[in-house]
């Protein structure tokens, strides 16, 4: 925990936690200014430290304090749970903390979905960071994703203000492409760390050669400015309060159901039925497509008075076409068609690519606003209406543009050749990659992800030789963790890299494999400290720490922590939601109506 962790780090003298709210906060807004959540600077910019914990402001001494009120009474009286059994539940997971024991934390939609969701993760990636879990075989946290490819959705950037790879989509705070990258590479918060996250340069640009292809120059920021610039959280909670309101016209939903997915299924269908136009792409009919039929479960539906069409059209499902799907474990792995699709149904490329050739030849003809997006979108497919799913993932993957050599001037790679890994990834235009976490799975060799060796000598259950797994057929993330400061493995029994004295050897792909034991280098290589961040610094909205917010629909009508910080203060909120949801005394009128 000491070495791994920011445990003794010094936080910034004006952070500080009062009556449930964190420094920074703007009641007005319902957000933090977060600048007091960051480390305290030395005179070279780097983050201080206190080697024996005994600062009161190190991370460590922050965490004691923070969580000292959440006592077994405190936890039982808030949860319902006995004290007994809260009690012996923590003396089983403690007893992971041993080097020969592990433990493994899976959670789903019941930990995530809740306005203190976020922070209900963060409380198990701090405990399994406090018991020495994280990158050990049989430990970390493990989501257990509804569907085969979930994972593939966020990998691949469908998010609304994601790129692919887990790149952010530029802000219009970020109008340049020097303040886009600046604000989106990392600076070192300790010396001598090697920072995955310091390529963010060479991520992007090869992304956008995907996009752009030759139209994507150094002298136009590689098509920067074709990028849409985000203003405020377009995802799709924001996206159907803007339909409620009458502020969009239309909706193409592609394998999603928002109908049996969203809270409030009357304000979803109040919102669908206020769009000119809906598109449904999916392999069944689905509630959505069908929202404007009443079949006297919602009372505000009356059909007559809808006036959006709506159009569906059926897609393949999985079985019916080649492709790939990513499982939480990170894997890729291929799979075959097995039949045709029926009747009309086509597959997801086709009908895209059917709406961006009609679309792109509007514009063609009859001009618009921001055409360079789409006439300058590079689309050198075999069959231009038809792109494979060969083809796509061998684009995710990456290509060589020009002949790639090292330091000394040798040929490494030559032009047009498929990448075997992201390393190889440049940020002056001579490389592509639609997604830099997939570099590496279709190479020169082949198809990584059709493998199917499942060998596993060592009974861990790594089977590097099954499919692929990002980042570099990496199985365990941050497995640096599973070794001491010398290089040797915690526990022999759950060996996945050891350090012999010149290079990384073991079961796993090392983390890095350059970088030996005493060179300052952390295992947790995304952070900008490469360290486990038990205080997480700016990147949460409702803190640095997990705290207890009550629903906002809460029977309770207060916080028994915090009277006058009831709910989560940094949720988002539409005002009709905050309406809809009730209060305490609506609740206990409703209850007493069931008995």
């Amino acid at each position: 925990m000491k070495s791994y962790t920011n445990a003794n780090l010094i936080v910034r003298d004006d952070y500080h936690f009062e009556d449930g709210l964190f420094s920074g906060y703007d009641a007005k807004n319902r957000q933090y200014d977060k600048t007091s959540w960051n480390y305290e600077l030395d005179g070279n910019g780097f983050a201080k430290r206190d080697e024996t914990l005994q600062h009161p402001r190190c991370v460590w001494q922050l965490l004691k304090l923070h969580v000292s009120l959440y006592t077994a009474e405190v936890v039982a009286n808030i949860c319902g749970t006995p004290q007994e059994d809260f009690i012996k539940v923590c003396e089983y997971i403690a007893e992971t903390s041993e080097k020969d024991k592990t433990a493994s934390f899976l959670y789903a939609l019941g930990w995530t979905q809740h306005s203190i969701g976020a922070q209900n993760i963060r409380t198990m990636a701090i405990i399994q960071l406090l018991l020495g879990n994280m990158g050990m075989a049989g430990g970390g946290g493990n989501a257990l994703r509804g569907h085969s490819n979930i994972q593939g959705l966020t990998d691949l950037g469908l998010l609304s203000q994601s790129l692919t790879g887990y790149m952010n989509l530029p802000s219009e705070k970020q109008s340049t492409l020097a303040s886009y990258l600046a604000a989106n590479t990392p600076k070192q918060i300790l010396p001598n760390q090697v920072n995955s996250w310091n390529n963010y340069p060479k991520f992007f640009v090869s992304l956008m050669k995907t996009f752009y292809g030759d139209k994507a120059q150094k002298e136009n920021d590689w098509g920067f400015d074709w990028l849409p610039k985000w203003d405020k959280s377009y995802d799709v909670l924001q996206y159907f309060e803007m339909m409620n309101k009458g502020e969009v016209n239309g909706y193409i939903c592609q394998g999603f159901n928002p109908l049996a997915s969203f809270p409030d299924k009357n304000k979803i269908i109040g919102s669908l039925s206020k769009l000119k136009f809906l598109f449904t792409i999916d392999p069944l009919n689905t509630e959505t497509a069908c929202f404007w039929q009443n079949h006297g479960e919602f009372n505000n539906v009356q059909p007559a008075e809808i006036m959006t069409d709506v159009f569906r059209l059926p897609c393949c499902c999985f079985a019916e076409e080649n492709g790939s799907i990513v499982n939480s474990a990170r894997w890729l792995q291929w799979h075959w068609k097995g039949a045709d699709a029926p009747a009309e149904a086509l597959g997801d490329g086709e009908i895209l690519a059917g709406i961006f050739h009609r679309l792109r030849q509007l514009y063609q003809q009859q001009g618009g606003a921001v055409p360079e997006q789409l006439l300058n979108m590079r689309w050198d497919y075999y069959d231009p209406y038809r792109p494979t799913a060969e083809e796509i993932a061998q684009e995710s993957n990456g290509y060589e543009l020009a002949d790639l050599t090292d330091a000394n001037g040798n040929l490494m790679v030559k032009k047009g050749q498929l990448m075997s890994a992201f390393a190889q990834l440049r940020d002056d235009g001579t490389t592509s990659s639609g997604c830099w976490i997939f570099a590496g799975s279709w190479t020169s060799a082949g198809n990584q992800m059709a493998r199917r060796d499942n060998a596993d000598p060592s009974g861990l259950g790594n089977t590097l030789g099954w499919a692929w797994a990002w980042p570099a057929n990496r199985r365990i993330l941050y497995n640096r963790a599973s070794a001491d400061l010398e290089g040797k493995p915690w526990d022999p029994k759950r060996q996945l890299i050891e350090w012999d004295g010149a290079k990384w050897t073991g079961i796993d792909i090392a983390d890095y494999s350059a970088a030996p034991p005493d060179s300052g280098v952390g295992p947790f290589i995304m952070q900008p400290e490469e360290l486990g961040r038990l205080f997480a610094l700016d990147k949460m909205a409702e803190g640095p720490f997990p705290e207890h917010y009550e629903p906002f629909e809460t029977p309770l009508g207060t916080n028994p922590l915090h009277p006058n910080v009831i709910s989560n203060p940094a949720a988002r909120l539409f005002n009709d939601d905050l309406n809809a949801l009730g209060n305490a005394e609506k609740f206990l009128m409703s209850a007493q109506l069931i008995v």
